[in-house]
């Protein structure tokens, strides 16, 4: 591992192969691997993490340069998994506690480590990953059994068949032989294409042999602790989860009753598969940084007043027509729900204002950018101040869009060029430069598209508006299919009638100065008689982000036009020839 000070340290008749980076003066991070890793899983986040904290990695047991216990069963008990941390933490921080992270098989020992009382006083936190604590597990078992419902039994039942692989690594000597044989060499490959792993200096040349020992971390452990799980494996520390939604081998429903073992937990989710250290490692460095930030000045970890903080927390945001309405509404629940977020509009005074109410809601960062989304040039200027002051976006909204409403042949080619230029190249350009950086980062995120419910309604009032936003529709969903393959979400959100400003600002074509400032001001008050609050526009963005959705109709009206344009398009298409009163 690059710029990392290796040492060794004995314990219990072995040697375990130890890592180090950063300043040891600073708070010491420990990275605990899983199966069939070795600490180098763990590169990625750990060079995030090294500028800020004193980060150690260990090789496990029987793993990567660290030696095997001889023999080989019996050698890996959670007893003497723990001997091992103590061994280490000893080692690298002998007067302060430390900070705990643990994944897959690396969370599993950790949560050990947090639950027992020998350790009392060496760790400071633990953050915890794609990996249950045994004890946990086994009372979820219990319950279920001893008090089964429908529900409890479909989770007992899915939970088993996600466990398929804890069986076979039970059967004797097949697991070593498919190791070292073609698994091992196929491995790889397998991690690239089903869990979009990127390929490089992962896994290690030690693969075959640490999958074959660390076979005996499941035969040495898991049936004595699930027959028999401990009464008082409650946390003596702070705990973080973060829950991979995707995760293929542990269901998100073990954790339902986590509180009764954690006093103090914080929870987080990420849309991402099983190995989240090498495919997420901008967000869990964030997390990690965060959580450990704030344990070490005694604050509780921010985000926590929103449904959503679990799924944004830290998470970068950039939302385009930030200073009112639905942009403004939306850059304050990313806040709410912990995002960074940057606000952005033609308009500075208003973008400020979004970017101060923003911190004042719970961002943990908030910044105002003025650029006109028209502009290819200002937005290109733009991207790459964000990328290198604030990094990749994680969340990119699309909001910035304006109105203009007149016949088709009162509306002059230059209205034609304004509405298409806000409203689709503004999406363009936000799409090219933020997504584009989404995509080469290779970390997943989100793009939102804010539509209309006139890119599937026809108008005889709106020709040039649903234009713009039905064109915005097929952009995302084009998007959406090609960026599937980067785990990045793309939606269209199409809002309906929405009280913002936007019919204040829009432009009517064919008719005087009084006679437009007349429709304006009739467009405002039906608005606002209909009072939709840009607030529930935000929560269904948030909403749809977070279940990764392709299309959202909000209001009522939208989503029973846009199941009209689905199932019975002709009544749409007769009720756009009626001349709305204007």
């Amino acid at each position: 591992m690059k710029d990392a000070r290796e040492r060794r340290v004995r314990t219990g008749g072995i040697e375990l192969c130890v890592a180090e980076l950063g300043d040891p003066r600073r708070p010491t991070v420990v990275l605990v691997h899983g199966y069939p890793d070795s600490k180098e899983v763990w590169s990625e986040v750990a060079a995030r993490l090294a500028d800020d904290f004193h980060v150690v990695l260990y090789d496990v047991r029987g793993h990567g340069r660290s030696t095997a216990p001889k023999p080989l069963r019996g050698g890996f008990t959670l007893a003497k998994l723990t001997d091992d941390f103590l061994a280490v933490a000893d080692a690298v921080s002998p007067d302060r506690p430390v900070h705990l992270v643990g994944h897959d098989w690396g969370s599993v020992q950790s949560w050990e480590f947090v639950t027992v009382e020998r350790t009392r006083g060496r760790i400071a936190s633990f953050t915890s990953m794609s990996g249950p604590s045994l004890d946990h597990f086994g009372h979820w078992i219990d319950a279920r059994v001893k008090r089964p419902t429908p529900r409890r039994v479909g989770q007992l039942l899915g939970q088993g068949a996600r466990s398929w692989y804890v069986y076979l690594l039970h059967t004797p000597v097949l697991p070593e032989l498919a190791w070292r044989g073609p698994l091992g060499k196929r491995w790889p490959k397998l991690l690239e294409r089903a869990e979009k792993v990127p390929a490089g200096d992962y896994p290690t040349a030690t693969l075959p042999s640490d999958a074959a020992h660390g076979a005996w971390l499941y035969r040495d452990n898991v049936r004595p602790r699930l027959r028999h799980p401990r009464p008082d494996a409650v946390a003596h520390v702070p705990v973080q989860l973060i829950t991979p939604q995707g995760d293929a081998f542990l269901s998100e429903r073990l954790y339902d009753d986590l509180e009764r073992w954690v006093p103090r937990l914080t929870r987080r989710t990420l849309p991402a598969k099983h190995w989240v250290p090498r495919t997420r490692p901008d967000q869990l460095a964030r997390w990690i940084k965060e959580f450990v930030t704030s344990v070490e000045q005694g604050e509780p970890s921010r985000g926590g007043g929103s449904r959503h903080a679990a799924r944004f927390g830290g998470q970068l945001a950039l939302v385009t027509g930030a200073g009112s309405g639905i942009g403004r509404a939306t850059a304050l629940a990313l806040a709410e729900a912990g995002a960074r977020v940057v606000a952005v509009d033609r308009d500075a005074g208003t973008a400020a204002r979004t970017a101060e109410l923003a911190l004042a809601a719970g961002a943990s960062g908030a910044w105002p950018e003025t650029a006109d989304v028209s502009d290819e040039q200002a937005m290109e200027k733009l991207a790459e101040r964000v990328h290198r002051e604030y990094g990749v976006v994680d969340v990119l909204v699309n909001n910035a869009g304006i109105g203009v409403s007149g016949s088709f042949f009162t509306t002059t080619p230059d209205d034609w060029r304004e509405v298409l230029d806000v409203n689709l190249w503004g999406m363009i350009h936000g799409c090219r430069l933020f997504g584009g950086r989404m995509a080469e980062r290779g970390q997943g995120g989100h793009i939102v598209n804010i539509a209309s419910a006139a890119a599937f309604q026809p108008s005889r009032a709106l020709p040039a508006y649903s234009t713009s936003k039905a064109a915005v529709l097929m952009l995302s969903e084009c998007l959406r299919a090609e960026l599937a393959a980067k785990d990045i979400g793309v939606t269209a959100i199409c809002p309906g009638i929405v009280n913002t400003n936007i019919t204040s600002t829009t432009h009517f074509t064919g008719v005087d100065e009084s006679e437009a400032r007349r429709r304006q001001e009739r467009s405002s008050r039906l608005y606002g008689k209909r009072n939709y609050p840009p607030e529930k526009v935000a929560r269904a963005i948030l909403d749809a982000v977070a279940e990764n959705r392709a299309v959202v109709p909000v209001t009522p009206e939208a989503r029973g036009a846009y199941l009209l344009s689905r199932f019975v398009p002709g009544a749409l298409r007769k009720l756009a020839r009626v001349e709305p009163k204007l």
